[in-house]
């Protein structure tokens, strides 16, 4: 063996053995994840394939943020929603800054420009301009107008997330009213994204209650509910819900209307949760499992709710996460056509409907900002849907 041989097998040897302890562990992990997949649980395997689906992690994580914003709104917005304020309606989004080009320098503390309101002496049209020698600095947690958090008399306050001594912050600009836009999207949210949680709530229990005794006792029963579901499906989902909607007397205080809004938008969406769970209940009723426990002695409730339902859960879960966006579509429509929740009320589709006009869209483009974060909720539960259906089958491509 020549020595240039012996010198590159002693230089390689190193290299071999940092590969072969690779090669080892990684055969270690692969056999440890085997018998962690051997002994966990359904909910477990579940939970382990949603945590790789990156995009509707995200996604849960930006629902997440939605909805902690929405529960504490008052604290999140910088001002009262319903606060007028004249001179400044109309006013555009301000720039968040950290150069000054006036000064030439970066300050580490973000800070937007004051603006001022001008009135064209020839064209009487209002504009606002940047006052570039006055710099308005955001602080963090500063001392706001007094509040009720979620209308709770004794969790009182006046503590805002962020806002400015002097002035006016508005990063999303103000509405015709002068009322800021960022404050009542964030108040709005509260309404527009819990009418989706309440109204699935809502249809789950009815469509598992009337699909599960259509697909279990089956016969006349599960022809007479079908008949009945594909009634209401055929009947166009709008229209529908306008002539409900239109029913509400207009007398009515604001909270009522909101939850028969949820009951209006609920009536559609059991139907589908029901066919969903008819079909599982149509399989599982000749399964083994199910055969073993009538043997058993379980009764009818028992076999239901302990032994058939729990197995296809996640089915169920995954096809409402993706029906709460069609909810949150129809409080928006109702609302936007005048036939939901009305003013002083505060939810996405009611500030839509401000933003119908023509001089507004012209004059005021932000105004539609309501309809982007209407898009973005309903695309995140879509992802998270994609990734809980995905999920649901946590026995394939594990």
């Amino acid at each position: 063996m020549s020595l240039q041989t012996t010198l590159r097998k002693i230089n390689d040897f190193p290299a071999d053995l940092i590969q072969r302890r690779r090669d080892k562990r990684r055969k270690r992990l692969i056999d440890e994840k085997g018998k962690q997949l051997l002994v966990a649980s359904q909910w477990q395997l579940i939970r382990w394939k949603f945590a790789r689906h990156k995009l509707a992690m995200a996604s849960l994580f930006l629902l997440g943020i939605m909805y902690l914003a929405a529960i504490f709104a008052e604290f999140v917005s910088p001002y009262d929603p319903r606060s007028f304020r004249e001179q400044y309606a109309m006013a555009p989004p301000q720039r968040i800054r950290f150069f000054d080009p006036h000064e030439g320098r970066f300050h580490l503390r973000p800070f937007v420009y004051s603006i001022t309101r001008q009135l064209d002496p020839d064209t009487w049209q209002v504009t606002f301009e940047e006052d570039r020698t006055e710099k308005q600095f955001i602080r963090f947690f500063v001392r706001g107008s007094q509040y009720r958090l979620m209308n709770i008399p004794f969790l009182e306050g006046n503590l805002r997330l962020f806002g400015v001594e002097e002035g006016i912050i508005s990063l999303l600009g103000n509405d015709t009213r002068g009322r800021d836009l960022f404050s009542r999207i964030v108040h709005g949210s509260r309404i527009s994204l819990t009418v989706g949680l309440l109204g699935i709530a809502i249809s789950f229990f009815v469509g598992v209650l009337i699909g599960g005794l259509s697909g279990y006792f089956g016969g006349l029963l599960d022809v007479i509910i079908q008949r009945v579901i594909e009634a209401i499906k055929a009947i166009p989902t709008i229209p529908l819900w306008m002539a409900l909607s239109v029913a509400l007397p207009i007398h009515w205080p604001l909270t009522r209307v909101y939850f028969f809004i949820v009951l209006i938008l609920s009536i559609i969406g059991w139907t589908g949760v029901a066919r969903v769970v008819r079909g599982k209940f149509l399989s599982l009723r000749t399964e083994d499992f199910v055969t073993a426990a009538e043997l058993d002695g379980a009764s009818t409730g028992r076999l239901i709710f302990r032994y058939m339902l729990p197995s296809f859960y996640s089915y169920v879960i995954a096809r409402l996460t993706l029906e709460v966006p069609a909810m949150i579509l129809g409080e928006t429509a109702l609302s936007f056509l005048g036939l939901g929740l009305q003013a002083p009320a505060i939810s996405w589709g009611v500030m839509l409907k401000d933003a119908q006009h023509i001089r507004v869209l012209a004059n005021a483009p932000w105004m539609l900002l309501p309809g982007l974060f209407v898009f973005i909720a309903i695309l995140a539960f879509n992802f998270v849907g994609d990734g809980l259906r995905d999920a649901a089958d946590p026995y394939s491509n594990i």
